[in-house]
């Protein structure tokens, strides 16, 4: 182990994990604000954070002034349904629904 007791995440070597989950997160893009808070706690490191896209027509708005929102994404096939995300997300935007 490393000093400092820091484990180093391979999602490459982790076994797929998702399938039997009771409960799944899901994120609510509107409500998600790209803070990241929820990836380090995630305990199988299925949680990353992306970029969206907005429909330029849809809003009305010229391409160069749209933002560039960034959102949690999360990895069913490794995801465990724990809900740590959920519990620590300031803004609330991932609730745990029944598989």
């Amino acid at each position: 182990m490393e000093e400092g007791a820091i484990i180093k995440h391979d999602i490459k070597k982790a076994p797929r994990t998702g399938d039997w989950r009771y409960m799944k997160p899901e994120v609510d893009k509107n409500k998600c604000i790209g803070c990241s808070t929820c990836v380090p706690f995630c305990p199988e490191a299925a949680i990353t954070v992306e970029r969206g896209t907005q429909n330029a027509e849809r809003s009305g708005k010229k391409r160069s002034t749209i933002r560039d929102p960034r959102y949690a994404s999360i990895d069913y096939e490794y995801c465990k349904g724990c809900g740590v995300c959920a519990e620590v997300c300031p803004t609330k935007a991932i609730l745990m629904k029944k598989n």
